[in-house]
């Protein structure tokens, strides 16, 4: 079981299974800290710093990576299921969702990390 918990207006803790798929302005929610919770379910966007451009496709991404040295891995036992990017000068590996409705903010800071002042992520 895995989810966020929230509280209800009302005090109760209840259990959100995926909060991206819930309505983000459901006024029966509020977060214990104050915070705003429509800004805890917003989603990330991950942006190239040099260009500016948003990273909407794994073509977009797959050709930024080339330019920055990195060259796509390909494992016989993760071809199904995984799109994975290594350089020649490094120990890193980018390992990424097939699917890219599957791409989230995990996967974009690992790619931050591994590229330090070239990418960025965002709150969209």
């Amino acid at each position: 079981m895995s989810g966020v918990w929230v509280f209800n207006k009302n005090g109760v803790m209840r259990l959100v299974e995926n909060p991206y798929n819930q309505s983000a302005g459901d006024s029966s929610e509020s977060s214990s800290s104050g915070g705003n919770q429509q800004q805890r379910l917003r989603r990330k966007i991950l942006v190239h710093l040099p260009t500016n451009e948003v990273v909407s496709s794994y073509g977009s991404l797959e050709r930024i990576l080339k330019s920055l040295g990195w060259e796509r891995y390909y494992n016989e036992d993760n071809a199904g299921h995984l799109l994975q990017f290594h350089k020649r000068t490094s120990i890193d590996l980018i390992s990424l969702p097939r699917d890219f409705s599957k791409f989230n903010s995990i996967h974009m800071y690992d790619i931050v990390v591994k590229n330090p002042n070239v990418f960025h992520v965002r709150d969209m």
